[in-house]
């Protein structure tokens, strides 16, 4: 059974130009090509979920740190199809949002999701900057990591501020340095491996602590961390210039190229370094580049390590700062948020919004807890989504677009549910208070608008134009 496009009710595709034209529906200038989209998601996805938290997945799974991997890559996969189908049927900056108020037509349910994702994507960009202060970053000097995580963000958003173009054009530059940093530790540690160092056998051994399956799924929550990212490329569906034709090949596409370059670095890491070795450091991968006859210098490889890190933290702040535009824009947050600067076309007023919340973030939680915390809020984001694909398939669009096999929504929505049994209480209690936070911050906004009937003119967005509808 394999995907296929589809023809909407007009059975035509949506013309070039209403996709590329500057001004038309959308005020965001569309400046993303199908490569830049490839880059801007490889890009994403790779990060601190292969520099810094190997060695955490293999304290949970032993030396067979690729399983957990590959069981977080299959997830990646079925959920990529239910975005694919709902980007390309509705190519609007609000994404799961968006395919949520579709579906259910509850408006603070909504709210709830579109929180979810943006604390989501700002968790992760907290976990960045923790990770930028840990041990790559001592490498060259000794700050306290809550200081060095604070200037982050703020240079990060400033960036981010510039404008699209220039952002994604950083975004290929780290990219690039980020796969060269990975093949770095590939050749380093084959070499190592063919010159008699390493244990090959280490990469099929599990821990003793618990039975095969539950230490799996257990790595497997922490390693999903690795592979979060492409979700918020449909943010930026507005700044893209041909969504319907780029989105699913950039999908997929910068999931196959990440999850096989996380299969091989995890494989060759665990093999050639002790499992406690990169259990115990925060820096796992440095322990790999400096063994064996083509060992490097670790200063070298920490600078790498600090781009590949705070490319991450990039994507996930435009995300973040485009979703709260896109809430704004259509009225599930006040229009202040909707502003955009009048020469950079960017949307200030919600980055800096973001920028705050990702500070608060940064001082409230070690490297762990906000990876874990980021992982759950998605998880419950892609349950919905998955069951949002299934929902929408009696919604006719005017245009073509993707279309997954019925199947796979259904085996996302139950492995993204089993995969929150991972979690412990801890991680519970923190994102349930970010969703009390976006409760609160519902009925500020239900307060501020009052009782009051919307227009349903133009259609079941303006449903959620008043919290009371």
């Amino acid at each position: 059974m394999t995907a296929r496009p589809t023809a909407g009710a007009a059975g035509r595709p949506a013309r070039a130009a209403e996709t590329s034209r500057p001004g038309g529906d959308t005020e965001l200038r569309r400046a993303i090509s199908g490569p830049m989209l490839l880059f801007f998601i490889v890009g994403d996805v790779l990060g601190a979920g292969i520099y810094a938290l190997v060695g955490e997945v293999g304290g949970r799974v032993g030396g067979a740190i690729w399983t957990a991997f590959a069981v977080a890559l299959v997830l990646a996969v079925f959920t990529a199809f239910a975005y694919a189908e709902l980007v390309t049927k509705y190519p609007k900056a609000a994404g799961a949002a968006l395919y949520v108020n579709k579906a259910f037509r509850r408006p603070f349910v909504t709210f709830l999701v579109a929180f979810a994702v943006m604390c989501s994507g700002l968790a992760s960009a907290a976990t960045l900057a923790r990770a930028f202060g840990g041990d790559y970053l001592s490498e060259f000097v000794e700050v306290d990591t809550v200081l060095v995580g604070l200037g982050f963000i703020v240079v990060m958003s400033l960036i981010n501020l510039r404008g699209i173009s220039e952002s994604v054009r950083v975004n290929v530059v780290l990219t690039v340095v980020e796969l060269v940093g990975l093949t770095l530790v590939i050749v380093i540690g084959a070499a190592a491996l063919f010159d008699g160092l390493g244990e090959p056998s280490r990469a099929m051994e599990f821990t003793d602590d618990e039975a095969v399956p539950l230490a799996i799924m257990g790595g497997a929550g922490l390693a999903f961390f690795a592979l979060i990212g492409f979700e918020d490329s449909v943010n930026v569906a507005e700044e893209t210039q041909d969504p319907r034709r780029d989105f699913p090949r950039a999908l997929f596409g910068g999931l196959l190229i990440a999850g096989l370059i996380y299969l091989v670095v995890t494989v060759i890491a665990s093999m050639a370094v002790p499992t406690e070795t990169l259990a115990g450091s925060s820096g796992p991968l440095l322990e790999v580049v400096k063994i064996g006859p083509l060992a490097m210098s670790t200063d070298v490889f920490a600078a790498i390590a600090l781009f590949a890190l705070a490319n991450g933290a990039l994507i996930n702040l435009i995300m973040a700062s485009r979703l709260v535009y896109g809430m704004s824009r259509e009225g599930i947050l006040p229009g202040v948020f909707g502003r955009v600067h009048r020469t950079r076309r960017t949307p200030y007023a919600s980055i800096a919004f973001t920028a705050l919340i990702a500070a608060g973030l940064v001082t409230s939680g070690e490297l762990d807890d906000l990876a874990d915390t980021t992982v759950l809020l998605l998880l419950l984001v892609f349950a919905a989504v998955n069951v949002s694909v299934l929902v929408l398939r009696r919604d006719r669009v005017e245009h073509d677009h993707f279309r997954a096999p019925s199947v796979i929504p259904v085996i996302g929505t139950v492995v993204s549910l089993a995969l929150l049994t991972t979690k412990d209480a801890d991680t519970f209690l923190r994102a349930g208070a970010l969703l009390v936070l976006g409760v609160v911050l519902w009925a500020v906004n239900w307060y501020a608008h009052g009782r009051h009937q919307p227009s349903m003119d133009t259609g079941v967005m303006q449903a959620i134009k008043r919290p009371d509808a």
